[in-house]
C-alpha cells in the first residue's frame, strides 16, 4: 500500500499531465484545421508545429518522470531512508554526496539524497539517520543554497532527539575559519538534541586521507561491506618483523601484536593518535582455488612479467571473467578497499606497532584484513601501508591533565598517548581501561602497571567484564568516578576516547553528560577538550 503522500503526488500528476495533453491537442487542432487530422502530406510549417508541441509533451513527461516518488521514498517498510544532504558551492561536496551514497546502496541502505535547501524541519524529523557533507566558502560562509537551511530551519529550532547524524566538513586550512560552515552544522545539530554517529570528519582541499577515512566509516551501515576506496591510496612497502598473540586462552577473539618497519628507507614521523591504513590481501589458497575454478593456471604471468596471482591477491575477485586473457582480467581489477588500525607505537621506538584482533565471519572464516595480516602473511612479508594523519586525535598541547578511556584494542591508540606523554614529562595522565578478563585480555598490561609505579599515570582503573566485581564496563567504573572527573575537568584536562563505536563510546558520552551536564559537554567538544576515535 502507497504511502498518502505519495498517491496525492501522483495524482496531482496525472491531473497536470491530462490537462497538458488536451492543451497540446488543441494546439495541434490549430495547427492542422478544424477538422482534425489531414490526409494529405503536411506542409514544413506544419511539421515543424507538430514536432514542437510533441516535444513540449515529452518535456512536461520528463519533468514528471524526474519529480516521480523514487524507491527511496518512506514507505510502509518501517525504517525511512538514510538522509544524504549536501551544501556545495563549486560542486565537489555535491559530487562527494553522490559518491556517499552510492556506496551505501551498493551496502544495501535505502538513500534519499537531497541538497541542503531541499531539507526542511520536516524531513529531519522523519529521519532517524542522516549524513552531511557542508563545504565552507569564503571566510566561514555556508554555500549560497544553504541559506534557506539557515533561515528556515536553523532559526526555528526544532528538537531532533531521534536523529543520528555525522558530518564531512570541507574546507582550506589556510582560511581562519577552516570547515566553519560544517562545523556550525554539527554545532546545530547537537543542540537539537541529535546524536552524532561519529566525530566530524574535516577535509583541507579534498585530502584523499580523510576521504578515504569517511568511506572507512561508511562500512558500519548496510551490510558492512566497504566499497572500493574512491582515491586508492598510495601505498609504501612496509615488512611484517613480528607477530605474537597477547590473549592466549581468551574468550574473545585473538588478538595480535605486529611490529612492521619500512622495506626501504629509514622511518618516516607519524605522531600518537595517527593511523596506519593496510591494503590487505586474499590469502594464497583463495587466490589459487579460484583461479583453478576459472580455469587458469596459476604460475600465470602478464607480458610484462607479473604474476597474475599477485595482482589477484590484492583485488576484488571477479565473479567471472568469461574467456579474457590475463592482461585483460588485470585491467578490469578493482583493488582491494583498505583497512585503519590506530598507531599504538611512535617513531622513537623504531617500530610502527599495531594491536588488532581476529574478526570472523559468521561461518567461522576470517575477515579479509585481519585474516590477512594475523594468519596468512609471513614473518618477513610485503605490507601495503600508509601512514595518514589524524589530526583530530593529536595529543593536546602542553602538560594539561589527559584522560584516556578505552576498551579492547582500543588500548593501542592510547598506549601511543602515554608515552608520548611520558617521555615528554607530562605525568597527570588517568587511564580508564575495560576488557573481559584480567588474567587474557589485560593488553600491554605489564607495562601500563610498570608506567602507573613509576608516576606516568597518575590514575590506572580498569574493569574486567568477565571477573566480576562492582564494576562490569568501563562506563561504569567513569560513573563511579564522577568527582574526579568533575575535578580532572574543572583543571582544564582533556578527554580521549579509543575504541568500539557500538558499545561503550555512547555508553561513556551518556556518563559524560550525565556528571558534567550536556551543555558543558558540548563545550568540551567545541573546545577540542572531547575527542574520540571510535570505530
Amino acid at each position: 500500500m502507497n504511502h498518502p503522500g505519495s498517491m496525492r503526488t501522483i495524482a496531482g500528476n496525472a491531473v497536470v499531465i491530462a490537462a497538458l495533453l488536451a492543451i497540446a491537442g488543441l494546439l495541434l487542432r490549430l495547427h492542422l484545421g478544424q477538422d482534425g487530422w489531414q490526409p494529405t502530406p503536411l506542409p514544413a510549417r506544419r511539421w515543424i508545429a507538430l514536432a514542437a508541441v510533441l516535444g513540449y509533451v515529452a518535456g512536461c513527461l520528463a519533468l514528471w518522470w524526474r519529480a516521480r516518488p523514487r524507491p527511496d521514498e518512506p514507505g510502509d517498510s518501517g525504517e525511512p531512508p538514510l538522509l544524504v544532504a549536501w551544501a556545495s558551492q563549486t560542486g565537489f561536496a555535491r559530487q562527494l554526496a553522490g559518491h556517499t551514497a552510492q556506496s551505501l546502496r551498493d551496502g544495501g541502505c535505502r538513500v534519499r539524497l537531497r541538497a541542503l535547501d531541499q531539507v526542511d524541519a520536516a524531513l529531519l524529523a522523519g529521519t532517524r539517520k542522516a549524513l552531511f557533507i557542508a563545504s565552507t566558502t569564503g571566510e566561514g560562509d555556508p554555500p549560497d543554497h544553504a541559506l534557506a537551511f539557515l533561515d528556515q530551519v536553523m532559526r526555528q529550532a526544532p528538537a531532533l532527539p531521534a536523529l543520528q547524524y555525522a558530518v564531512l566538513a570541507l574546507g582550506d586550512r589556510s582560511y581562519a575559519d577552516y570547515c566553519a560552515f560544517g562545523h556550525r552544522l554539527d554545532d546545530w545539530l547537537r543542540g537539537q538534541g541529535a546524536q552524532p554517529l561519529f566525530d566530524t570528519v574535516d577535509v583541507d582541499n579534498a585530502d584523499p586521507a580523510a576521504l578515504r577515512h569517511w568511506q572507512q566509516l561508511l562500512g558500519q551501515f548496510g551490510d558492512g561491506r566497504v566499497q572500493a576506496d574512491w582515491s586508492p591510496p598510495d601505498y609504501q612497502s612496509w615488512v611484517l618483523r613480528a607477530r605474537t598473540r597477547t590473549n592466549p586462552g581468551s574468550v574473545g577473539g585473538p588478538v595480535f601484536q605486529l611490529c612492521l618497519q619500512p622495506a626501504d628507507g629509514a622511518l618516516p614521523a607519524w605522531q600518537a593518535g595517527d593511523i596506519a591504513e593496510i591494503g590487505p590481501r586474499h590469502a594464497p589458497a583463495t587466490v589459487e582455488q579460484w583461479m583453478r575454478a576459472h580455469a587458469l593456471d596459476p604460475a600465470t604471468t602478464l607480458a610484462d612479467g607479473r604474476a597474475l596471482r599477485e595482482l589477484l591477491a590484492a583485488a576484488r575477485l571477479p565473479e567471472a571473467i568469461d574467456g579474457s586473457a590475463p592482461e585483460a582480467i588485470a585491467a578490469a581489477l578493482q583493488p582491494l578497499p583498505h583497512r585503519e588500525y590506530s598507531i599504538a607505537s611512535l617513531p622513537s621506538e623504531n617500530h610502527l606497532r599495531l594491536l588488532l584482533r581476529r574478526q570472523s565471519h559468521p561461518d567461522g572464516t576470517p575477515g579479509l584484513a585481519s585474516g590477512w595480516l594475523c594468519d596468512h602473511a609471513a614473518i618477513g612479508a610485503r605490507i601495503d601501508l600508509r601512514l595518514r594523519a589524524n589530526p583530530n586525535f593529536h595529543p593536546p598541547a602542553g602538560d594539561a591533565p589527559l584522560v584516556l578511556i578505552g576498551n579492547g584494542t582500543g588500548i593501542a591508540g592510547l598506549r601511543a598517548h602515554l608515552r608520548a606523554r611520558i617521555d615528554a614529562g607530562a605525568r597527570r595522565n588517568w587511564l580508564l581501561f575495560g576488557e573481559r578478563h584480567r588474567a587474557h585480555d589485560f593488553h600491554f598490561g605489564d607495562e601500563l602497571e610498570q608506567w602507573r609505579r613509576d608516576g606516568g599515570i597518575e590514575h590506572l582503573d580498569t574493569v574486567f567484564s568477565r571477573d566480576g566485581g562492582p564494576h562490569r564496563y568501563v562506563q561504569d567504573v567513569l560513573a563511579a568516578q564522577a568527582g574526579r572527573l568533575r575535578r580532572w575537568v574543572d583543571h582544564g584536562a582533556t578527554v580521549l576516547v579509543c575504541g568500539s563505536l557500538q558499545g561503550m563510546a555512547p555508553a561513556v558520552d551518556a556518563v559524560i553528560a550525565q556528571v558534567l551536564g550536556r551543555e558543558p559537554k558540548e563545550q568540551l567538544v567545541r573546545e577540542r577538550r572531547y575527542r574520540r576515535d571510535v570505530y
